[in-house]
């Protein structure tokens, strides 16, 4: 069962395996640093449309963000695989995947 704090936790989970600061989320995701704050130290609850921009700015769906030992919904095995390469990327390098993939398209 989740707790009041479970969202404040996990944003700040999240935060720290991606290796970002709250200034970077704020950066990503539009939403101010009080605001970000106000939801990771004194546990305020976040409206749905707030929680679907932080989980975009975390590059992760809502369904993950609630999902236990990082399991990622419907996705088989070979796109878990691409999916936890994509993540190791750094955001130059995400870039220039995108470029190579949208080449390889128009051929």
């Amino acid at each position: 069962m989740l707790d009041e704090k479970y969202i404040a936790n996990r944003i700040q989970e999240l935060c720290a395996k991606k290796d970002m600061s709250m200034y970077a989320l704020s950066q990503k995701t539009n939403i101010s640093q009080s605001s970000l704050s106000n939801l990771t130290k004194r546990g305020s609850i976040p409206t749905f449309h707030t929680l679907n921009r932080i989980c975009e700015g975390l590059g992760i769906t809502l369904a993950q963000f609630f999902a236990d030992n990082e399991e990622r919904p419907d996705l088989s095995l070979e796109q878990q695989h691409v999916l936890e390469t994509w993540e190791s990327l750094s955001d130059n390098e995400k870039r220039a995947v995108e470029t190579y993939i949208r080449g390889i398209k128009l051929k």
